[in-house]
């Protein structure tokens, strides 16, 4: 695909990135199923090399390229080491990552990444991956799935908050970040504060007093609060919730990557009423689809106690 053909039309999609464990390739298997009922032509990339059960259609596998037990074997590397070179590899060897996307015209395309967290927060092969998706006139977002779990343990969203900063910072690309796994959150316990706390990343102050309640946390209040400052003082970071079994979550979910990606303006959407109304009450939908999911958490929590006075 030469440059000059590559210029007449734009290609949509996602980098779906984020820790391990957090649903990604989950993620991935859902969203192409829901986009394809709707009637997008979709093809899954799979970058991870250590993905090796992959419940998707996969339309380019990385393990055409390098796999991570051959780099572990070959150069007696860890699987840290190990991702970072295939990613390295995968960066020099470009050429053939453009010739393989290049028969799938047309397609709207979801990359989904390796786990390891460095290589969206300060190793740059990854980065540089993108940059060049970029320049073949891709347009992406990346799309930063974090457990939902970590709501129930501030100190651990406070850690989150930092990681998807850095992330945002370092990747340089539209970005969306997702709570994932909304439909087990009751499982892990009672949230300190509504929902919309969480994503909407409302006043952090609220989390440092709670910290100070536990022992632990009390000796490293000043240094929770300096955290907090710095989250705040860039003020980027916000959720939306999604639970991939729901397809209204989906529906929500992708609508606010399409806005973020510049798809609901692109020629597959025909600049259609919908697609543009969707992208003007951006701020109006954020917090419809959260208020949704916190009725459904509030409603479970309910059910719980209930039967638990049944129980007495």
């Amino acid at each position: 695909m030469s440059e000059g053909s590559r210029g007449s039309s734009l290609t949509f999609g996602q980098v779906v990135i984020g820790p391990p464990g957090s649903g990604k390739t989950t993620y991935c298997h859902g969203m192409q199923e829901f986009m394809g009922s709707i009637g997008r032509k979709v093809a899954v990339v799979n970058l991870d090399p250590a993905n090796e059960a992959m419940p998707y259609q996969c339309a380019l596998d990385i393990a055409q390229l390098i796999t991570l037990p051959d780099v572990m074997e070959s150069l007696r590397l860890g699987p840290n080491g190990g991702l970072i070179y295939c990613m390295e590899y995968l960066e020099a060897n470009s050429d053939w990552l453009q010739e393989r996307l290049a028969a799938f015209r047309g397609h709207y395309f979801l990359f989904d990444c390796p786990g390891q967290v460095e290589l969206y927060t300060h190793h740059r092969a990854l980065k540089n991956v993108f940059a060049q998706l970029a320049k073949w006139h891709f347009r992406l977002a990346a799309v930063h799935l974090v457990d939902s779990h970590y709501c129930t343990d501030p100190g651990k969203f406070i850690s989150v908050l930092c990681t998807s900063l850095s992330t945002m910072l370092h990747v340089e690309l539209p970005h969306v970040n997702v709570l994932s796994k909304m439909d087990l959150i009751e499982q892990y316990g009672k949230l300190a504060f509504n929902l919309d706390y969480y994503t909407e990343v409302l006043d952090l102050s609220y989390l440092v007093d709670h910290l100070a309640s536990d022992p632990f946390f009390r000796s490293y209040r000043r240094l929770n609060e300096k955290l907090v400052e710095v989250i705040e003082d860039y003020s980027l970071v916000s959720f939306v919730p999604l639970n991939v079994q729901d397809k209204a979550s989906m529906r929500q979910v992708l609508q606010v990557v399409d806005k973020a990606n510049g798809c609901c303006f692109g020629e597959q959407e025909h600049r259609s009423l919908e697609a543009l109304m969707s992208a003007a009450v951006g701020a109006d939908f954020h917090f419809t689809s959260t208020l949704a999911v916190q009725e459904k958490y509030l409603q479970s929590q309910d059910k719980a106690v209930e039967e638990e006075v049944m129980e007495l």
